[in-house]
């Protein structure tokens, strides 16, 4: 009987120093995530940029064509509409998105024509290939195209089923969090 009641009591302490041991490591990489996301820290789980630790870098100068970027996107319908149907992870941009890495390849002037891809000023954007269904059959609209106005930037990814401008059009340089830079990546 003693035995018995000696092997609950061992069972019931070894249950609680594991408890402890997962409670613990738990907080810390808690506190490591919110410690790097106060930093400019970001991971990148989408494969419209390479997968791994990005760092947000506050640009010294203005934002330019070519410049990888990390931008909130507007809580618009469309965006809504986006994260119900899985293009944009949960994050802390308005609408509950996470920020996106997209490259500026288009400023407030730029003439944009999208048909079977999108032409920026006439000359074909590379990897732009416009998709009139995504991965699960579910119809996609393009965006019509125009000029892109003041305070906005046409973006893209080469990565062929990137939810970008393509679909969406232009958005505000104000959502723009800073430079999108390569901690530790990786390119499948």
């Amino acid at each position: 009987m003693k035995m018995r009641h000696r092997h609950k009591v061992l069972r019931r302490m070894k249950r609680l120093v594991w408890f402890y041991r997962i409670s613990s490591v738990s907080l810390f990489t808690l506190g490591l995530i919110v410690l790097f996301a106060g930093q400019g820290f970001r991971i990148n789980l989408t494969p419209s940029a390479p997968l791994g630790l990005w760092r947000i870098v506050q640009p010294d100068r203005p934002i330019l064509v070519g410049d990888l970027v990390f931008i909130c996107p507007p809580n618009t319908d469309a965006m809504r509409e986006a994260r119900a149907r899985g293009y944009l992870r949960f994050g802390l941009c308005a609408g509950r998105v996470a920020p996106l890495i997209k490259t500026v390849v288009a400023t407030s002037g730029k003439a944009i024509e999208i048909s079977d891809d999108v032409r920026v000023d006439g000359r074909p954007l590379p990897h732009s290939r416009v998709f009139r269904m995504d991965g699960q059959g579910r119809e996609m609209t393009a965006y019509d195209g125009g000029v892109v106005p003041p305070g906005t930037v046409f973006l893209h990814s080469q990565f062929p089923g990137s939810f970008d401008s393509r679909y969406f059009g232009p958005l505000p340089m104000d959502g723009i969090l800073g430079l999108a830079r390569e901690v530790w990546t990786y390119a499948p």
